[in-house]
């Protein structure tokens, strides 16, 4: 039994072997068959394009042709100034502004003094000037200069201009006509409404030989000695301004003999009542030298507005000879 168990798997594996060694041979068709695989072409037609570059449309062939279109002419145009470079700025730019300070002094009729300062960097600045004690506020005009003319109150005059900043100049000069004039200098500062008077040889109010603010007299007149004159100093609309008046009469030069009133005279304002005023007077008479006396003055209330204080005694009345 187990011998016929061992013929039957021996001719099972003949069987495979020769099956096997038959598909190696001819693969799974039959006997002269072809096992050459045969290949298809397949054509494609009609592509589109689905790129996101947009395809520009070309002519047909046959109506192809060159375009020889003329180039356009550009012209260039450039407006002629009419500057050389000579005409130019030449200098440097990293030079900006010149910042330096000037003034000058120089002697003029009626024992005046003219100034010039010039600062181009504190143009429209207020400045303050300084004379012999005297002070007062100033404002420089846009371009940076300021020019005006001041009484000089000694003969070897000295003025220096300050700014806020503490930046200043200073100038100097002979004035040798002062010794010819008489000087009474009142000077406050802000909406005090303090006035000086003069009356020339028993003149009354508001008739020829009143000076004061509202008639200051005549330059001209008081080189021939003929009267005096009056000048207002600083700017009255700047705020709590420095100001001053100066009144002056040529006694060496005097063609008529008289006494002279002077006095100080305060109006009671909306801006000063019930306050109170502190002034300066300088007096420049004879050979007594610059006298100075601080003065204080109680204003009323505001009931008196409109009202004026008149301070007689508060400067010595000038008594004139004549040459």
């Amino acid at each position: 039994m187990a011998r016929l168990k061992s013929y039957l798997l021996a001719g099972t594996t003949l069987v495979c072997a020769l099956g096997i060694g038959y598909v190696m041979q001819f693969g799974f068709g039959l006997p002269g068959q072809s096992n050459t695989a045969q290949s298809t072409v397949l054509e494609v037609s009609d592509i589109t394009d689905v790129s996101s570059t947009a395809v520009l449309p070309m002519p047909p062939s046959d109506l192809q042709f060159d375009l020889n279109m003329p180039s356009p002419k550009v012209i260039l145009a450039a407006a002629d100034s009419g500057l050389a470079v000579t005409d130019l700025p030449q200098d440097n730019a990293e030079n900006g502004f010149d910042c330096q300070i000037s003034m000058q002094a120089t002697p003029a009729a009626g024992a005046m003094v003219n100034l010039a300062l010039t600062s181009a960097c504190n143009a429209s600045e207020r400045v303050t000037i300084h004379h012999q004690g005297m002070l007062f506020t100033e404002v420089m005009q846009p371009d940076g200069t300021l020019k005006l003319s001041v009484p000089a109150l000694d003969e070897n005059a000295v003025f220096m201009a300050s700014f806020a900043n503490g930046d200043g100049a200073m100038a100097v000069t002979t004035v040798t006509s002062l010794p010819f004039y008489d000087r009474v200098v009142l000077q406050w500062k802000g909406n005090a409404g303090l006035q000086l008077h003069a009356l020339e040889f028993d003149a009354a109010y508001f008739a020829e030989g009143h000076v004061w603010a509202a008639a200051g007299g005549d330059l001209a007149a008081a080189a021939n000695g003929e009267g005096g004159f009056l000048v207002r100093l600083g700017q009255t609309d700047a705020p709590d301004a420095l100001l001053a008046e100066v009144y002056s009469f040529p006694r060496g030069t005097a063609k008529r003999a008289g006494e002279i009133t002077l006095s100080v005279e305060a109006e009671v304002t909306t801006l000063n009542c019930a306050t109170q005023v502190e002034a300066q007077t300088f007096e420049l008479t004879g050979e007594f030298g610059l006298r100075v006396r601080d003065m204080s003055l109680e204003i009323p209330t505001c009931d008196s507005t409109g009202d004026f204080l008149v301070l007689n005694n508060l400067v010595q009345n000038l008594t004139i000879a004549a040459r």
